[in-house]
């Protein structure tokens, strides 16, 4: 097992996928703008096929903070469902999080690491993030209802 785990300022922040909790998860991802009304099948076998870092409030047990990357551990990584409980907010846990994730041995010969954002710029900038050229990188988006619990 590759597990990191660091206790910093009241928090547990580690890679262990046995304390990886779909269901605090799920309820904190159906919050976020990228991933609103999300299935919880969905999250969970996202989880499953991911790298996840997690923060846990020592005195509640309770996961307030999530990062998910999805790699290959050799070249490729793509950063995702960053995501701080607001009431945890500003306490350090992102930055604590993209850490433990860059200090992964797992990970040091990726060539590239990409994620969106529409809000974070600032935080991932500290972490070398830059912009792409748009006309290099293409998206599909299949329509919601693939992963979307209906109204």
């Amino acid at each position: 097992m590759h597990a990191a785990e660091e206790n910093v300022g009241g928090y547990t922040v580690t890679t262990d996928p046995a304390r990886v909790d779909a269901v605090q998860i799920h309820a904190m991802l159906r919050t976020a703008y990228w991933s609103e009304r999300v299935r919880f099948d969905v999250v969970e076998r996202a989880l499953k096929n991911s790298l996840v870092v997690v923060a846990i409030e020592n005195a509640t047990g309770k996961t307030v903070a999530v990062a998910r990357l999805v790699t290959d551990y050799a070249t490729f990584a793509w950063l995702c469902d960053v995501f701080v409980m607001p009431e945890h907010r500003g306490k350090g846990l992102s930055k604590r999080i993209l850490t433990t994730l860059e200090r992964d041995e797992r990970l040091k010969t990726l060539r590239r690491w990409c994620l969106a954002t529409r809000d974070a710029h600032g935080l991932y900038e500290q972490f070398g993030y830059r912009g792409v050229d748009a006309k290099a990188w293409m998206e599909k988006k299949p329509p919601a209802e693939n992963w979307r619990e209906v109204e």
